[in-house]
């Protein structure tokens, strides 16, 4: 009896479509027959922005967030306020921050997190070139605003712990009870990070 699994261009799409976080082999298979289903030219759009991202985006000169120019466009927003930096682990976490609406600053990417069990120190990140723009000056204020992980935690002490001596002031992302939530259904870290990151009423 014969096979009747894909075989050919369209196992491999299948097989490239499943490599991507969130995507299992079903949703590969479903994604797969709607492009087959679809017209060509709305594939073809999708296949030219994909390969527009490959080759034209790169880090910003400046933050590290991605850009398809020299600066991001928040980098050379002259409307931000340079003496504030906010320091994340990706681009996705800069645009979290950015859709709340509030901060005004500029940010530093350190394209990713400290994770010794996975190969990844001080040299897989962007650390010196925050270093180096901390060292030039005008900086007075850095936000960590790294995950709330083990590996979060750890590199934001890292880095604090190498910017001490620079007089900038280091601050946390403050922790705690999410606006609307009742007290009886926290969990004991949510807390915790409530009772210790506390503020004047």
């Amino acid at each position: 009896m014969a096979s009747t699994e894909p075989t050919g261009a369209i196992a491999r799409l299948m097989d490239e479509l499943g490599n991507l976080p969130g995507i299992g082999p079903k949703s590969a298979e479903r994604i797969t027959h709607f492009l087959l289903a679809s017209e060509t030219k709305d594939v073809l759009a999708l296949a030219d922005a994909l390969r527009d991202v490959v080759q034209k985006v790169h880090p910003c000169r400046q933050c590290c967030n991605l850009t398809e120019d020299e600066l991001c466009n928040i980098c050379s927003d002259g409307k931000r306020d340079p003496t504030l930096l906010c320091v994340v682990e990706q681009p996705r976490d800069l645009m979290s921050i950015e859709r709340a609406g509030t901060y005004r600053g500029l940010y530093h990417v350190l394209q990713g997190r400290l994770a010794p069990l996975d190969g990844v120190g001080p040299e897989k990140l962007t650390i010196d070139a925050l270093m180096h723009r901390v060292n030039q000056g005008g900086v007075k204020e850095i936000i960590m605003a790294t995950n709330p992980t083990l590996e979060g935690d750890g590199t934001a002490l890292y880095v604090s712990n190498l910017l001490a001596g620079t007089g900038v002031k280091i601050t946390r992302l403050a922790r705690g009870l999410p606006s609307g939530s009742v007290l009886e259904f926290a969990n004991t870290q949510m807390l915790a990070d409530a009772i210790e990151g506390r503020r004047v009423f």
